[in-house]
């Protein structure tokens, strides 16, 4: 992060992405009836056995929806090349299954669904192509390719909220970027790009479902790829919010010898390290050769999200009773109470201003003032986690800014 950039602003579009939080990662394709299967596997792999006879892409968005999740994400086409829609280009989709004789469409019922339950509807696209012979061969073919495959997705399914861009693969390798970033936004001028091309909003850098201290809102570069520390220099600072992707399990796509399924415990330290460090929080469950959320994965996902709920969705005040005194952020209580969290969220319209922060409470018995927390940037949610204390009040005072700090929201809670 550098000096003097609160004078870079979201867009609109931007600041609502932010405000998504908690989405749906869907890892779903040929590969899924392969055991073992790995990236860039040299096995060949036969389109006539992907065959998912139970495909219900309502039961993934409606379990993504009551876990209070907000969007989600599809492997449209993952490294293997493998297209989840009857794509023109090439015969090595779902018009060479045996499902449904060859007439069906996964990208269609995911977005379907996604309408249907009010999620924003994303598209996962591998630029590298394994099924492509002319991927290394002709860099001009394979961009013809790659604009016609998405000229389909971006055409063909409505409005398409994220483009999610996957960098493994494309190291060393050029893509006419220009061109195919201007026929995107000329589909769809609201679209949301990840992380490569003209990106929107960025990878975090890792695939646990970790966000660093500090993670900025605002980079001059971005990692791309799990296999390799070079960065895609930008050239500018520019406001591009993290996503952190992470799986339920230890696999992306659906293995049935893959027993490692995260507990709630676990899911919500990782939201604490994601959401709660201003970022938005993508995680993976691989549907299974039916077609379905494996029923434990399912129930997983909603114990987490009503964990979440638990936590935060009945605040014990909000910023409705918070007064300013002398740049501080001040709120008295007429009795004392117990809290164990502290949600802030900085009002991010113009920027980026709050460098550096603190927390002093109203002590319960002595009603005296003691710092309890210092903390770098809110962005556009810090949830700060105490042990549990009983207090009269809190201050929030900005320590180092640059520009004039807002919040937009700050709330206490106790979740025991």
């Amino acid at each position: 992060m550098t000096t003097s950039t609160t004078s870079i602003k979201p867009t609109a579009r931007q600041l609502e992405y932010q405000d998504w939080e908690f989405g749906l990662f869907l890892h779903f394709g040929l590969r899924t009836f392969y055991e073992g299967y790995r990236d860039f596997d040299e096995r060949a792999m036969d389109p006539a056995n992907f065959n998912p006879k139970n495909l219900d892409c309502e039961q993934w968005i409606r379990t993504a929806k009551e876990a209070g999740m907000t969007y989600a994400v599809l492997t449209a086409k993952h490294h293997d090349g493998f297209s989840n829609w009857p794509t023109h280009y090439s015969r090595f989709s779902v018009s060479a299954s045996s499902w449904k004789d060859g007439q069906g469409d996964v990208v269609r019922e995911f977005t379907d669904a996604c309408r249907k339950y009010g999620l924003k509807a994303g598209l996962y696209y591998s630029p590298f192509d394994g099924s492509a012979d002319f991927y290394t061969q002709d860099e001009k073919a394979y961009d013809d390719y790659f604009v016609n495959q998405i000229t389909e997705l971006l055409g063909n399914y409505g409005d398409i909220d994220i483009l999610w861009f996957d960098g493994c693969g494309s190291e060393g390798h050029e893509y006419d970027w220009p061109r195919i970033i201007r026929e995107i936004r000329k589909l769809q001028p609201n679209i949301l790009i990840f992380n490569m091309g003209d990106p929107n909003f960025r990878w975090v850098g890792n695939e646990d479902g970790i966000a660093p201290i500090p993670c900025w809102n605002v980079v001059d570069s971005t990692d791309f790829s799990i296999l390799t520390d070079e960065k895609d220099e930008l050239g500018e600072n520019m406001w591009l919010p993290a996503e952190c992707d992470v799986q339920l399990r230890a696999n992306w796509f659906y293995s049935e010898q893959d027993d490692a399924i995260k507990s709630v415990d676990q899911l919500m330290g990782l939201y604490y390290l994601s959401v709660g460090r201003g970022a938005n929080l993508l995680l993976n469950i691989g549907p299974d050769r039916e077609g379905l959320l494996p029923a434990e994965d399912a129930d997983r996902l909603l114990a987490f999200g009503g964990e979440i709920a638990r936590r935060f969705e009945s605040p014990l005040e909000t910023i409705s009773s918070c007064k300013i005194e002398e740049g501080r952020f001040v709120h008295s209580m007429s009795t004392a109470k117990l809290i164990d969290h502290i949600i802030l969220e900085e009002d991010l319209t113009d920027g980026e201003a709050v460098r550096r922060f603190s927390i002093t409470v109203v002590t319960e018995k002595s009603h005296q003032r003691v710092r309890l927390y210092e903390g770098l940037n809110i962005g556009h949610k810090s949830i700060i986690r105490l042990p549990a204390v009983k207090v009269r009040g809190i201050e929030i005072e900005f320590l180092e800014t640059e520009g004039e700090p807002k919040l937009s929201k700050m709330s206490l809670h106790y979740a025991g």
